[in-house]
């Protein structure tokens, strides 16, 4: 098994968009498993040695229903498209409800399909991860509410741009020290025990 060089060269892509426009240019739906060979060869052309495929894992319907009942997303949104719909939000590629591969760009399959297509052309293939917050649909929300970081109604009441309650159990939402809390995520406790076996 090959291996990166000690200082790689990414070619970072948000892998929902880039999807779109090759679908609009083809004129017909393009996932990972149909991206036309020219396109991989245009990418292998820049000489990077791996391309990271961002946003690729399964977004979050609760987290697109609270993006868009949130007026400093909203107004985030129309700023950057003026006429911005409620269905043109995807969601965010962190919103992650499931790690694995979202539909709509392919499943499993179209990102298999993507990686020997990368690997036919001498480059790796990098998704990421994020191990500090989940969507609040992940299925840890209900089956191991212990393994976030926890309110109380008073925190909820209080301070609802950093808690959001779910079937009567109150959650942080994700943080970093930089930013207001993200209000589609909720934050993860590394802490807690047994989390650590997922």
């Amino acid at each position: 098994m090959s291996t990166l060089p000690p200082y790689p060269t990414l070619y970072e892509m948000n892998t929902w968009v880039w999807l779109s426009e090759l679908s609009r240019k083809a004129g017909k739906s393009v996932d990972l498993s149909s991206v036309p060979s020219a396109e991989w060869d245009t990418i292998a052309k820049f000489g990077f040695d791996a391309v990271w495929f961002m946003g690729v894992w399964e977004r979050s319907p609760a987290g697109i229903a609270i993006a868009n009942q949130n007026k400093g997303l909203l107004d985030d949104f129309r700023r950057a498209l003026p006429d911005f719909k409620p269905e043109d939000n995807v969601g965010s590629p962190y919103c992650i409800r499931r790690y694995v591969v979202d539909k709509h760009l392919g499943g499993p399959e179209g990102l298999a399909t993507a990686r020997r297509e990368l690997a036919k052309r001498g480059m790796k293939l990098l998704l990421d991860f994020v191990p500090n917050h989940v969507a609040p649909d992940h299925a840890w929300a209900t089956e191991h509410p212990e393994y976030f970081i926890r309110g109380n109604t008073e925190d909820a009441k209080n301070d609802p741009a950093s808690y959001v309650q779910i079937r009567g159990t109150v959650y942080a939402c994700g943080r970093d020290p930089y930013f207001p809390a993200w209000p589609d995520v909720l934050q993860l406790n590394a802490f807690s025990p047994g989390f650590d076996k997922q």
